[in-house]
């Protein structure tokens, strides 16, 4: 998957430097459009020798909610082009790696087996930042094979409070 970074980083450094004025917006479509082209249908018409780049491009552009931004276009149009719309959702995800870098944040996905309140996302946010010591930029997945308690992912590092995870911790006691 190396390839696929290496293609991407050009593409999100150009999109981040020219969407300095409005960043976090730029995230919202370059996300939308990650999940679109994450489609292996999309993928597999995007490679169809016989469709052309405009048909790419109408399909695509019409899957956005709202419309894209003139910039987003001449971005697309660029990636299809190129025969890079494989390439989006890591685009997407260096680009956030990017956006993150520059308010001094970091990414953090907590998992969760039940969905979880504003109110208590907020709150686990804020010990969250202070057990991780930065500013962190959260989303929750539901994982219901965790039974209870919550699994936090921010990059490299896990803590995981999950019944699942204790479970586990108890029966390699016994056994060990």
């Amino acid at each position: 998957m190396a390839e696929l970074a290496t293609i991407a980083r050009p593409y999100a450094d150009a999109l981040f430097d020219a969407s300095s004025a409005d960043v976090a917006g730029a995230a919202g479509w370059i996300d939308q459009l990650a999940v679109i082209a994450g489609s292996p249908q999309l993928q597999q018409f995007a490679s169809d020798p016989k469709v052309s780049a405009e048909q790419v491009f109408d399909l695509v552009s019409g899957l956005m909610s709202p419309g894209l931004p003139e910039h987003g276009k001449n971005f697309l149009r660029a990636v299809i082009d190129n025969r890079r719309i494989a390439a989006l959702p890591e685009v997407a995800v260096q680009y956030r790696a990017l956006m993150n870098a520059q308010s001094g944040a970091s990414d953090a996905v907590i998992y969760s087996a039940f969905p979880i309140a504003d109110a208590e996302l907020h709150d686990v946010g804020v010990a969250l930042e202070r057990r991780f010591g930065r500013k962190l930029t959260t989303r929750v997945e539901s994982d219901p094979s965790l039974i209870g308690g919550i699994r936090v992912v921010v990059g490299d590092e896990v803590l995981d409070t999950s019944v699942k995870a204790r479970l586990e911790q108890m029966k390699a006691a016994l056994t060990a």
